[in-house]
């Protein structure tokens, strides 16, 4: 039964150098101090105030270059649904709701785009008997079909009695696999899928064990697969009638591309490192024979590199030139700015550490706003009174807004 949802608290506006260790209100303005060096990101003003629940209207982008690029900024941070319980996966519809999976429940919910007096409201599409969680598998990643506004097809990826797999369905209806037989285990059981900007299926599994299924190139685990939408190799894979675009991962939990197409995904589970990695047809990222830097042309060195108490990240999402990756035991989201062919700028910034404890789910808003969704309602959370939640950022400079 889904626990009662409590009313949204009023909302509060306030100044920061730093996040501070308690935020229970619905909206929270703060300064961000040089997060990101913008250069050539637009200028879009400070958000208008938040309603309780309610997502701002947003200014429209102006074409000004911001006039401080190394200097603060100011994030909006508002509290859109709660009471939810280990959400993993999100995808925006074409009338601007968001699909949202949750990995024990094995509910698919709608959040949006109406409110009710706690914010999004937030109402159970369905809930799917063939999932069997347990561990870190369960129902996992929900990817809205390019063409949903006709087809009315998603495709979601989640664990069995014996495999993982990706399924694709009209809601309400039964899944229908179209990828079966990826390694399953307690936990590396990966879980992402996202559309790229070729219109291809990108699935991102995991690497259950010491790291021999990363490296078999004729094993589903340990990969990005890239998948039509029967579930077969797409044209153009690096190995013809293979579904691997690249291989040597242990535990891929988030996939995003950037405005130039270069795709972007994050890499937990390691012993030592975590890793956002930029990721090239036909690479090998090293699990399980190297972790972090690999000082071997034979292995991808990672974008990013993060002690695993600092990191342990999932969802990715791209704004512009920044790159975002949402942490679980970091309990932070990593912000990492990027020049225009993809390489880093400078160190990446924490925003949001110990704020709201473990995040997972991220993603892009179609209003250029990010979405983040905790993850306390598990092991190794430590759950408030209204977890777990989503939460929405709105940058007020070269973040949110399309420019």
């Amino acid at each position: 039964m889904p626990r009662r949802r409590q009313a949204a608290a009023p909302p509060v506006t306030r100044r920061a150098s730093a996040p501070s260790r308690t935020r229970r209100a619905g909206s929270t303005l703060l300064t961000l101090a040089a997060v990101l060096v913008l250069g050539a990101a637009c200028s879009f003003g400070p958000p208008d105030p938040d309603q309780a629940g309610q997502p701002p209207n947003l200014p429209p982008p102006s074409a000004a270059t911001s006039g401080d690029p190394a200097g603060s900024q100011e994030v909006a941070v508002t509290v859109l649904a709660k009471d939810l319980e280990v959400p993993w996966g999100m995808s925006f519809l074409p009338d601007g709701a968001a699909l949202v999976t949750e990995r024990d429940t094995a509910r698919i919910l709608r959040v949006g785009p109406d409110t009710d007096a706690s914010g999004l409201k937030v109402t159970e599409v369905q809930r799917l008997p063939e999932v069997v969680a347990g561990g870190d598998g369960g129902l996992l990643g929900i990817a809205a079909s390019p063409r949903y506004a006709t087809d009315k097809t998603v495709f979601i990826y989640f664990t069995t009695a014996k495999d993982n797999r990706v399924a694709k369905l009209t809601l309400g209806g039964r899944p229908q696999p179209i990828l079966t037989g990826i390694p399953k285990s307690p936990d590396g059981n990966g879980g992402q899928v996202a559309f790229g900007p070729d219109g291809y299926l990108y699935v991102g599994t995991g690497d259950g064990t010491p790291g021999t299924q990363a490296q078999d190139p004729k094993s589903l685990g340990g990969k990005i697969l890239r998948v039509t939408t029967e579930g077969r190799p797409a044209p153009g894979n690096p190995v013809k009638d293979s579904r691997v675009w690249s291989s040597g991962h242990r535990n891929v939990r988030g996939l995003a591309w950037d405005s130039g197409k270069r795709l972007y995904a994050s890499e937990s589970g390691q012993k030592t490192y975590g890793e956002l990695n930029l990721i090239q047809k036909g690479r090998n990222y090293g699990w399980g024979r190297v972790e972090g830097d690999a000082n071997n042309p034979a292995y991808a060195d990672p974008l990013v590199s993060w002690p695993v108490a600092e990191s342990d990240c999932a969802g990715v999402a791209v704004l512009e030139h920044m790159v975002a990756s949402a942490c679980l035991l970091g309990k932070r989201l990593w912000l990492a700015d990027t020049t225009g062919n993809g390489t880093l700028i400078g160190q990446p910034q924490a925003l949001l550490a110990g704020e709201y404890g473990r995040l997972r789910a991220l993603t892009t808003a179609p209003d250029g706003s990010l979405w983040v969704a905790t993850s306390n309602q598990e092991d190794g959370g430590d759950p408030g009174p209204d977890d777990d939640r989503i939460i929405r950022l709105v940058f007020a400079e070269g973040g949110a807004g399309r420019s």
